[in-house]
């Protein structure tokens, strides 16, 4: 194997020492330098068991999006028949205030909006949460109009064998979206839960199409407003997440970010960063108004300048002590997604080692993930769970024998 120009370890020797370092934090031992000697492949069968004792949940980021173009109900309907426990919809306005799932509110990378001289005089710029955006915005189409707009892949160079799907599929809305989940529900004889996000919500509100009230009239119109949904809402802000935690008893997650500050924060003049949200003390304030925390995969486990995994931070552990759950995003399987210790090969667009990866990370004691591939994220929690499950119960079976 090519060696890499950070010296003389590939990225297979690189994995055995992270992984040897992570055990060794788990078990009071002194860890494995980097720069070890390769040592002989561990087998993950006989790792630490997990520090949680629930299975890691798995939330369908924007559906199966690794395989259909997200925030489609196919997209959808293919996470739940893969096993995902949540499907997560990014929600966003029409002109009349109906809920729809994008990812954002500029749609000409996920719709064929371009392709239509109809709305040709739609285009235009605007400032969101501070950024100057243009293209094609929900908020200036009636939710007739948009349905005459069909879903296309957004990365088409990533994956191109979705763009197949271009064209097929139309814009759910949320009403949708949890009609699909009771549906799938009934027939799979399981729940399956729901993780709505909120987008852009202090721009939205500055408008006039505030996302919290028609969020809320949904979910009570499905009977899901209740502390026994399965439901939990998302927000990269703060200030739509206390509102929301004073008018309903559903689940609320805190996303954060690895840089930067919530905009309803920066909006106020509030120097408070998502850094100040993951600090012991801030995960103390999150926890009045919200139940998880959602931060980026860098802030659980940070990468070196040549993208290797170093040593995980103290945010799990953290958040678990103020009360919080943790789920972590983005899981992709694609090369130019993963750490440098699971990549295979240098095609950006091959499948690397995405189990390695998701079990690096359940070591760190994480609640659940946001993957793209949640057919993957389920496979590598089972083999997990069960792993970890023979491990205690072996563990336990020579405590017996000891006494």
């Amino acid at each position: 194997m090519t060696l890499l120009s950070t010296g003389t370890i590939t990225p297979h020797v690189r994995r055995a020492a992270h992984v040897i370092g992570a055990a060794a934090l788990a078990t009071g031992l002194t860890a494995v330098p980097a720069t070890a000697e390769p040592a002989p492949a561990i087998d993950r069968r006989h790792a630490e068991p997990p520090r949680h004792a629930q299975p890691v949940t798995v939330f369908a980021h924007r559906g199966a999006s690794g395989y259909r173009p997200e925030h489609t109900l196919a997209a959808y309907e293919l996470a739940i028949r893969m096993g995902a426990d949540y499907i997560e919809p990014d929600l966003v306005s029409t002109k009349d205030g109906v809920l729809v799932a994008r990812h954002e509110n500029e749609i000409s990378g996920t719709t064929d909006v371009a392709d239509h001289p109809e709305f040709a005089n739609r285009k235009t710029t605007k400032t969101i949460d501070g950024v100057a955006v243009s293209g094609w915005f929900t908020e200036d189409f009636s939710l007739r109009e948009l349905r005459t707009l069909r879903a296309k892949e957004r990365l088409p160079g990533v994956r191109p064998g979705n763009t197949r799907y271009d064209g097929r599929f139309q814009v759910p809305t949320f009403d949708e979206i949890l009609d699909l989940v009771r549906r799938e529900s009934r027939a799979r004889g399981r729940t399956i839960g729901v993780a709505p996000e909120t987008k852009h919500p202090t721009y939205f509100r500055s408008i006039g199409l505030p996302l919290e009230r028609p969020l809320l009239r949904s979910l009570r119109l499905a009977g899901l407003d209740s502390k026994k949904s399965k439901v939990v809402i998302q927000s990269f802000e703060t200030s739509n997440l206390r509102q929301l935690s004073r008018e309903t008893k559903v689940k609320l997650v805190q996303l954060t970010s690895a840089t930067g500050a919530p905009y309803d924060l920066v909006a106020q003049g509030d120097p408070r960063t998502y850094a100040d949200l993951m600090s012991p003390a801030g995960l103390r304030r999150v926890a009045t108004y919200a139940d998880w925390l959602g931060p980026e995969k860098s802030s659980v486990i940070p990468r070196d300048a040549a993208g290797f995994l170093t040593q995980p931070t103290s945010v799990v552990d953290d958040a678990h002590r103020a009360g919080l759950k943790v789920v972590v995003y983005t899981f992709r399987d694609e090369n130019q997604f993963l750490p440098a210790d699971f990549r295979d090969g240098d095609d950006p667009n091959a499948k690397g080692d995405i189990f390695g990866e998701l079990d690096t990370f359940f070591r760190t004691g994480i609640d659940a993930v946001f993957s793209d591939y949640p057919d993957t994220a389920v496979a590598a929690r089972n083999w997990y769970a069960g792993a970890t499950s023979s491990l205690t119960s072996r563990a336990r079976q020579g405590s017996h024998e000891a006494a």
